[in-house]
């Protein structure tokens, strides 16, 4: 038997900057969370501890630091800029990924420099290059979506574990992680505000008789508007809310009261593509999430 070495990659991860960008008294915050992956001839660091070809992760996260000083632009461009600076300035480095996170930030009325923070969403992208090819993702994460009807779930087996009863009117509610493959090199900041807008419509707009049939609607609305994204991946958890029984108090008013569990979930997932398109390559390598 012989044991030989894997596939391996290796980078930083957690790298967290707030950038500022000064135009007179308005100022502009970005913040973004990066991670970087090398691949390519790294086996003699594994295997005899030879580093010579390992260009060190403290120099991926000064790289990530120096780059931003001259402007993010679409988190998109970033990544690509970053990863293609990698692949280029060694030789022993034959393929880069980077992830970008971005939280948002949102200008307060009273003056031009002060900030609040825009909610739990973020804006994500991963890219891959490798030689002259590139392979683009891009999403959102923690996107909370809520509507209080339009939902039913019922017909599923029953056994004699089985307690939750059928509804054909109930609240539903998740928090969205959505990841769109890319073709081309589109308006990226376009191509991201109307995918959202187009996820979030199908969410509200879409009469669900489960979540899985609202994940489907919601990936397939996207995909027949925009033609340079050639598959979608959604991971929704059902983030559960059970009408409390109000009849043993007496008398109440007639709003409706829920009780609000985080755990356990469900947790939905799936994919929605294009039977036509273009091989994924290693655009989905290594992503967290499904």
């Amino acid at each position: 038997m012989a044991i030989v070495l894997g596939p391996n990659q290796y980078g930083k991860a957690g790298i967290h900057l707030v950038v500022v960008h000064r135009d007179g008294d308005v100022h502009t915050v970005r913040d973004l969370t990066v991670r970087t992956a090398l691949r390519g001839d790294l086996a003699a660091t594994h295997l005899v501890g030879d580093n010579t070809h390992v260009p060190a992760t403290d120099t991926q996260k000064n790289t990530v630091h120096a780059f931003a000083s001259d402007g993010v632009g679409e988190i998109e461009d970033f990544a690509l800029r970053l990863a293609r600076h990698f692949t280029a300035g060694q030789e022993s480095i034959t393929e880069a990924r980077v992830l970008v996170d971005e939280q948002s930030w949102h200008r307060l009325p009273d003056n031009g420099h002060s900030f609040g923070l825009g909610g739990t969403e973020r804006r994500t992208t991963a890219v891959v290059v490798a030689g002259d090819a590139h392979r683009v993702v891009s999403g959102v994460r923690d996107l909370v979506l809520l509507k209080t009807t339009g939902s039913e779930f019922h017909g599923f087996p029953r056994d004699r574990y089985t307690t939750l009863a059928d509804t054909d009117d109930r609240l539903l509610a998740t928090s969205v992680t959505a990841r769109w493959r890319l073709q081309g090199a589109p308006d990226w900041a376009q191509s991201h505000a109307e995918a959202r807008r187009l996820l979030v419509s199908a969410f509200a707009t879409h009469h669900s008789l489960s979540l899985q049939h609202t994940l489907h609607a919601m990936g397939e609305a996207v995909l027949a508007a925009r033609p340079e994204i050639a598959e979608v991946r959604l991971s929704m958890p059902n983030r559960h809310h059970f009408a409390v029984d109000l009849d043993a108090f007496g008398p109440t008013g007639a709003d409706a009261v829920y009780h609000a569990a985080d755990r356990p979930y469900g947790l939905i997932e799936g994919t929605v593509l294009r039977d036509d398109a273009e091989d994924a390559g290693p655009a989905w390598r290594g992503l967290p999430e499904f």
